[in-house]
């Protein structure tokens, strides 16, 4: 039997290849069906069109935890479970019939979080992402996102450290902004006699909505933890639960679904828009570029997992982004693909 933080491992990695590949497999229905969101997706400046509401709603979220406006952003995330949940289950039903399976994860989302509610939502709602991402954005606009994002990411949890404080407040909200990664059989997300060690496990893995990953020890059960003047985490004995917490002790991992959708944009880009031939794989269109890439951001989860485990808390965007644009080079230059065109810039060239 294996150690139970490689089954949360072997689980994590799971969950990141159904969102890249849902993501590969919707990409055809989503371009056939007009949901490409933007006229030109060889503009750099959509990326930065979306950095820019990334910036606006991770102030947004702040602000409505600072001032008691949880509910509605609860409402808000769960609002766009169910709509990215139609746009995955139109593309395999009449849009009408869709709306009954998508209706369905808002209102489990509302009525029972428990960690598997929370899962499918997230990995519906990562592939649907994803996918409309992937088909809106060019290669150089892809690019320019996950190296732009891996950098906010690394920057917000090393140096601002604002992200820690989105990642202690989504986390009590129970919606798919992060995925739950459960390391015992009775681990509960919503508590309970039968699971009372589970609710708010110290020292989890915790992750933001950009896939911050954060193992400070929130405690979403009692909110005794407060922040010292040093900015970090401290317990009421005033010690830095910031080290590291044994793996024994913990219950689940967290981690960012945006740690899953963000890699797979460019993994959904690949496959829509590099020059590379097709492989011959059933049911999505897939080259080797876009293979590759997702072989680089699950190397780079590998990695990250590895340090989790440990305990520290790591941004997860510089590892999975970095993964996944090297193993997209790479893919490209096997098949055939100069650089210029690989990176997008054969057209300003």
């Amino acid at each position: 039997m294996f150690p139970r933080e490689y089954r949360g491992v072997a689980f994590v990695v799971g969950l990141f290849l159904v969102v890249q590949l849902g993501a590969l497999a919707l990409v055809p229905e989503f371009a056939e069906s007009g949901y490409q969101a933007v006229e030109n997706p060889d503009d750099p400046t959509n990326s930065l069109v979306y950095v820019l509401a990334i910036l606006v709603m991770t102030g947004l979220m702040l602000a409505a935890f600072k001032y008691n406006f949880d509910g509605a952003i609860r409402l808000l995330i769960v609002g766009v479970s169910a709509w990215l949940s139609w746009y995955v289950f139109s593309a395999l039903v009449s849009p009408l019939a869709a709306a009954v399976p998508a209706v369905a994860v808002g209102v489990g989302l509302l009525v029972y979080p428990e960690w598997y509610v929370i899962d499918t939502a997230g990995v519906l709602m990562g592939a649907g992402a994803a996918g409309l991402f992937g088909i809106s954005f060019g290669l150089l606009p892809a690019l320019i996102l996950l190296a732009f994002l891996a950098v906010y990411d690394a920057v917000s949890v090393y140096g601002t450290e604002h992200m820690l404080s989105l990642a202690e407040g989504v986390m009590e909200l129970n919606i798919p902004v992060v995925l739950v990664i459960p390391l015992s059989l009775s681990y509960s997300l919503l508590g309970g006699d039968e699971a009372e060690d589970a609710d708010g496990p110290d020292g989890a893995t915790v992750a933001g909505d950009d896939g911050v990953d954060e193992s400070d020890g929130v405690d979403g059960s009692d909110g005794d933890n407060e922040m010292d003047r040093g900015g970090e985490r401290a317990d009421d004995d005033g010690a830095d639960v910031s080290d590291p917490t044994p793996i024994e002790e913990r219950d689940a991992f967290f981690i960012g679904l945006g740690d899953a959708v963000i890699p797979a944009v460019l993994v959904a880009s690949a496959a829509t828009f590099s020059p590379a031939a097709g492989l011959a794989v059933p049911l999505i269109g897939i080259n080797l570029p876009a293979l590759l890439a997702m072989v680089g951001s699950l190397a780079g989860l590998l990695v990250l997992m590895s340090w989790v485990i440990k305990g520290r808390p790591h941004a997860g965007l510089p590892l999975l982004n970095g993964g996944a644009i090297g193993g997209y080079l790479i893919g490209s230059v096997v098949a055939g693909v100069p650089l210029a065109d690989a990176m997008g810039l054969a057209g300003f060239l």
